[in-house]
């Protein structure tokens, strides 16, 4: 044998070898971290979340270490809990609105740390935003509560005035409309997205009103333990909460954020992420519903059904013209429907026929 093909032979053994041994080295695991407004255990958009996250870890395995930190507020603490996180993670997820500020200042100084930031719309290179289209939920509860009612007054217990929120209400208080003219909503404002005792008052306070229905954008349990106390109807928010009303919860709107999840931390592992906006709805699997109640007729359940199927397939949208903003100028034309921003990622007005004064 030559001394050339020797030597030839001798490199692939020894290139082959170190392939082989590459190939079994398994990559570090991705870092992940999730910023939490309120406890896990409020059963409702924390609750939702973390679930995502279970998810994601069951899907992905060891490829990932999670970190979640809960009831963080959207003041200076979130700056400090998150930059505590960027320093120690590949990827960082803040889940509340309130967030968006501090999240993109924090990624402006940590460059090479990916961030992704729930239901706000400021983007970076190093910043992703995504949201669900809740307000495809309200759709659906709202034909449910215009034909459930008998007062023709549905409370509706609301959080803080930014687009989400807004976009719920006016989605909710269209459907509702749309097959009971005469249906009416009132909303009580308790400027805190998880306060069980404030929520409970909320929720008392338009039962008084004359309120047979409920809804609400907040994260607690205490509405619909209420409307179980009371007689009235209620939806759960973020999850299924059918266990602290029986009776009372006619379905709920479900966020599965747990394929989203999944699918980012991939990302960073394939180093294939980038930043991007990402807003899904039912057609997606992002939002979704309890199981409806029995005590519902059966014409009311298939109306809903049939509306969930229309949104599945992208054959409808909640707001479409002819719709005037609360001060009857008018807003979109016979068949239009708004892009998603501004006019729905900004939102800032309530449509007409709300007759409650809108918050400053």
């Amino acid at each position: 044998m030559s001394k050339v093909r020797f030597s030839s032979i001798l490199k692939l053994t020894v290139l082959s070898t170190v392939l082989a041994f590459t190939s079994n080295v398994s990559a570090d695991p991705v870092k992940a971290a999730f910023v939490y407004i309120g406890p896990t255990g409020d059963h409702g958009w924390t609750y939702a979340h973390d679930e995502g996250v279970k998810y994601a870890k069951e899907k992905l395995g060891d490829d990932v270490i999670m970190t979640t930190i809960e009831n963080v507020a959207e003041n200076s603490d979130s700056e400090r809990v998150i930059t505590s996180l960027a320093r120690k993670n590949d990827i960082v997820f803040t889940t509340s609105f309130g967030y968006m500020n501090p999240t993109v200042k924090v990624a402006k100084r940590y460059p090479d740390v990916k961030f992704e930031h729930a239901t706000g719309y400021m983007l970076e290179d190093n910043v992703s935003v995504y949201s669900a289209r809740f307000y495809e939920g309200r759709h659906v509860i709202g034909k449910i509560a215009g034909r459930m009612t008998e007062s023709n007054v549905v409370g509706y217990i609301a959080s803080f005035p930014i687009p989400e929120v807004i976009r719920g209400i006016n989605s909710a208080f269209l459907a509702a409309k749309s097959v009971n003219p005469d249906v009416q909503i009132k909303v009580v404002w308790v400027y805190s997205w998880y306060d069980p005792g404030k929520e409970a008052d909320a929720a008392n306070a338009l039962i008084a009103q004359g309120a047979d229905v409920l809804m609400q954008h907040t994260d607690s349990t205490a509405a619909m333990t209420v409307a179980e106390e009371n007689g009235v109807y209620a939806f759960g928010q973020a999850s299924n909460m059918r266990e602290w009303g029986p009776n009372a919860q006619l379905t709920g709107i479900i966020n599965d954020w747990g394929p989203y999840y999944a699918d980012r931390i991939a990302a960073v592992r394939d180093g294939t992420w980038s930043s991007s906006d990402t807003f899904a709805g039912v057609q997606q699997g992002m939002v979704k519903f309890a199981p409806m109640n029995n005590n519902m007729p059966t014409e009311v359940k298939n109306e809903a059904m049939q509306a969930i199927i229309d949104l599945s397939m992208g054959k409808i949208h909640p707001f479409t013209g002819p719709i005037n903003k609360q001060d009857g100028s008018p807003w979109l034309a016979e068949g239009e429907t708004p892009p998603n921003f501004p006019d729905l990622l900004t939102m800032d007005f309530y449509v007409e026929g709300i007759d409650s004064q809108y918050p400053n």
